[in-house]
């Protein structure tokens, strides 16, 4: 009999780890191909890991709630034959082979002699890679301690270089200690908010936070206590598009086979504007400022749950009114399906978030760090408003929308960020009701 190793596939772009959620097959099972072996999450995208062969599994090598690396190998399934067989997505040239999970397995090689007792994280919510772990095992640093470590990694996670850091500063303030004993020392240690406790009562209900909820939750809160949150709004007459729209849907439902929304348009007119403002396009550590070379727009979407996520249109600039059109209604559908692969929510440059969807004339949404800006679309309403023509002013009924852009004053200053929404309002307003689509 042969063994295969299931290991875990690549996730996508800048991703080397993965969690597993839950084991769909049990040692023992037959296992068809194709079949769906294990569930595994990113930041948040669940994913599914298939067989590539058929055979028995045999051995279950990860636990839930583990965090396994690209490439680790995380159950044997035996098959038919002699051979050991690898899954094919783990070859050298696809495998994510990053300095980090090099240093990852150095660094376990190394612990394995000094810790006996793996550090318990049950009671943080916050994610630890293991090469992070491990030295805090090393060091002997508490998770009370690495809790209050800023992480300067994606979604605030806490980085080798983070971690290194506060040992430094750690090992400094001892030394600094020993030599002025004479002295008195005083350590000012941060005083964490106390949160009132919760009670039930007879009708309440026990509502558990869902994985996906927890971490944008804490997102939310880091960008918050990250960037500095400022908001330009303006009026935009959208008349031209809606009397556009009205006069083509048809058509175009017939030709391509689904149904033409504003929020392509609107999609469409934001890269274009994003293209003449290009240090909007930026992401920014606090440290370090990094100009990106593609424009790919965050599309926020609702899912079902009650949750959302940000699947990303890549290249938007290069998208005509179709391509975008139908880029956008296949990442909506599969958002809501669960059905998105990690790398199409990866690598956004500058976010899009329709609160008018669900009749808000316009909101104030979070910024999506390491980005910069974020841009909120408000309902379409009918409006009294003065018209000008060459005859004089009068009085006539308009379709507006009030659009609200948030970006971080720490790199984006009120010109930057008031002219960026003006330009918009501009390429929107000017809409050529004759043009084809």
């Amino acid at each position: 009999m042969g063994r295969f190793e299931l290991k875990l596939p690549k996730m996508g772009e800048s991703v080397a780890e993965a969690t597993i959620t839950s084991w769909l097959k049990e040692v023992g099972d037959t296992i068809d191909m194709d079949d769906t072996i294990v569930e595994v999450a990113t930041d948040k995208v669940d994913s599914e890991v298939p067989s590539e062969v058929e055979g028995k599994l045999v051995e279950i090598l990860a636990n839930v709630n583990d965090v396994v690396n690209v490439g680790q190998t995380i159950a044997i399934i035996e098959t038919e034959g002699d051979t050991i067989v690898e899954l094919s997505s783990t070859k050298d040239d696809d495998i994510n082979t990053n300095e980090a999970v090099i240093e990852v397995e150095k660094t376990i090689e190394k612990a394995t002699d000094i810790i006996s007792k793996p550090l318990d994280i049950t009671s943080s919510d916050r994610f630890y890679s293991p090469l992070v772990k491990n030295i805090a095992q090393t060091e002997s640093i508490s998770i009370e301690d690495l809790d209050t470590i800023k992480g300067t990694g994606k979604s605030g996670r806490v980085t080798k270089t983070d971690i290194l850091l506060y040992l430094e500063n750690r090992n400094n303030n001892t030394s600094i200690t020993s030599k002025k004993s004479k002295e008195v020392t005083t350590t000012v240690t941060p005083i964490k908010k106390e949160q009132a406790p919760l009670t039930l009562n007879g009708t309440d209900e026990l509502i558990e936070m869902s994985r996906m909820g927890k971490l944008i939750a804490k997102h939310m809160v880091d960008s918050v206590q990250t960037a500095a949150h400022v908001q330009s709004f303006i009026e935009i007459d959208v008349t031209n598009i809606v009397n556009w729209r009205i006069k083509n849907k048809d058509a175009y439902l017939k030709r391509e086979g689904e149904k033409l929304t504003f929020t392509p348009i609107f999609m469409q007119a934001v890269a274009q504007t994003v293209k003449k403002y290009p240090l909007i396009n930026i992401s920014f550590d606090g440290e370090k400022i990094i100009k990106r070379g593609n424009i790919n727009l965050g599309m926020a979407a609702a899912l079902p749950d009650g949750n959302l996520i940000v699947p990303v249109i890549k290249n938007a600039d290069q998208l005509n009114l179709v391509g975008m059109t139908k880029q956008v209604n296949d990442l909506a559908q599969r958002a809501r399906g669960n059905k998105l692969k990690p790398d199409e929510i990866q690598n956004g440059t500058y976010t899009v978030t329709n609160v008018g969807s669900f009749g808000s004339i316009t909101g104030t949404p979070i910024i999506n760090q390491p980005q910069v800006a974020i841009l909120a679309l408000g309902a379409i309403v009918k409006k009294p408003s003065v018209i000008e023509t060459p005859d004089g002013d009068f009085i006539g009924i308009r379709h507006k929308m009030i659009v609200s852009h948030s970006y971080d004053h720490r790199v984006v200053n009120g010109a930057l960020g008031g002219m960026f929404i003006k330009t918009l309002k501009e390429i929107l307003e000017a809409w050529d009701v004759n043009q084809d689509f």
